[in-house]
């Protein structure tokens, strides 16, 4: 079997300076730290409230380290600078908070010209949306259970977004493109799995061009998952299938505690890793209908992918399987990934600074809490730099 070498830092940080790996040790260093990233985000949210101008504090920080830049074409040069490590890119219009059917429109435009940079540029691989981003939330919400009565303009609301989804859907068909569906809080999920499941049945016919998230931290998507494969066998369309660990967890726990039901959220660290490996190799068993895109800053559950790879004796780049990480971290699983000859793709948020803000905050939040992430990359950020000290 293939062992990937997750600690050789030389081609994990081959296109970072000296000069920008100090400045992401000083970054990590910083929030290493629960209390500074808490205290920040008190202060970021009422910055936001007020909206006092937050650009001169989180510009020259967070959003330069995990943030592509404002535009699609402040965005290429990275592009272009990660292709040069064989890494593909995601363009992901990360604005959140929009609350008009005008402003739901103008993300809207901007997705699409994501499909349309993703068909154009051979280095950027798929194209991405938000759900809530095109919708009030609660909507998602109470159409997502049965016998809910929606009022006439919550009806029109729901279609306004359907609307806009089979048009992104048809887009991306139109121009080859995969469109990843990203997953959202539990209680909008319901509504959002019902949208794209006959989205899949609708464009999925000879390839996966639509594809869903599970969020594999849920105690229900390991059997959703089952059924939804089993589904598309019988119904003969494809499936696209994006796993991630999962960005709610101390939320949709609390919303639990306080309405009083069991929580979604498996309990612990271990029964989520299982069902996210056993999610991994449940779609490779049945990877003639479906494609993979392993959405993961885990090192075993990468590499349990790998041997599942070569244990079916397929090669490291086929087109159905995909590893990927977000910009700004875990650089030493995606060069790496690449560098064995593995597919690998970065996700690249994109947006003004105040409407990439919560983003931001969650990705802080992130590093903070899950257990030794954050060591992590400091640890390989100065192995890296001593490593390049002695050769001087």
């Amino acid at each position: 079997m293939q062992k990937i070498d997750f600690t050789n830092t030389e081609i994990a940080f081959n296109d970072k300076t000296n000069g920008d790996l100090a400045w992401a040790k000083h970054l990590f260093t910083i929030i290493k730290s629960p209390l500074m990233v808490k205290t920040g985000k008190h202060l970021l949210n009422i910055a936001l409230t007020i909206r006092f101008p937050i650009g001169w504090i989180v510009k020259p920080t967070l959003y330069r380290h995990f943030v592509g830049g404002e535009t699609i074409d402040k965005c290429l040069p990275t592009v272009e600078k990660l292709s040069k490590s064989k890494v593909k890119s995601i363009l992901d219009y990360s604005v959140e908070g929009a609350d008009s059917e005008k402003a739901f429109n103008a993300v809207f435009d901007e997705i699409v010209r994501t499909i349309e940079i993703t068909a154009q540029n051979p280095n950027v691989e798929f194209a991405v949306f938000k759900p809530t981003a095109l919708v009030f939330p609660d909507i998602l919400k109470k159409s997502g259970f049965d016998n809910v009565d929606l009022s006439e303009l919550e009806t029109k609301g729901l279609d306004n977004f359907i609307s806009r989804v089979d048009q992104l859907c048809q887009i991306a068909h139109d121009r080859d493109v995969k469109l990843l569906i990203d997953a959202e809080d539990v209680w909008y999920q319901q509504s959002i799995d019902n949208v794209v499941v006959a989205m899949m049945k609708k464009y999925n016919g000879k390839k996966p061009i639509v594809w869903n998230t599970w969020q594999m931290y849920r105690t229900d998507r390991l059997q959703n998952l089952d059924e939804t494969l089993q589904n598309a066998r019988n119904d003969n369309y494809f499936v696209g299938v994006k796993f991630v660990r999962g960005a709610y967890m101390e939320k949709e726990r609390k919303r639990a505690i306080t309405g009083k039901y069991p929580s979604p959220i498996h309990p612990n660290k271990e029964a989520t890793d299982k069902a996210y490996d056993d999610g991994l190799t449940l779609a490779m068993e049945n990877i003639d209908i479906c494609e993979i895109f392993n959405g993961t800053h885990n090192e075993n559950s990468v590499q349990l992918l790998v041997n599942r790879i070569e244990n079916k004796k397929l090669e490291p780049n086929d087109s159905r399987i995909w590893f990927s990480q977000l910009y700004g971290m875990s650089d030493h699983i995606s060069y790496n990934l690449a560098h064995a000859g593995y597919n690998v793709v970065k996700y690249i948020p994109y947006g003004p600074v105040r409407s990439v803000a919560p983003y931001l905050i969650r990705r802080a939040e992130e590093n903070t809490s899950i257990k030794g992430q954050t060591n992590r990359e400091l640890s390989l950020l100065l192995q890296e730099l001593k490593r390049r000290k002695k050769q001087l």
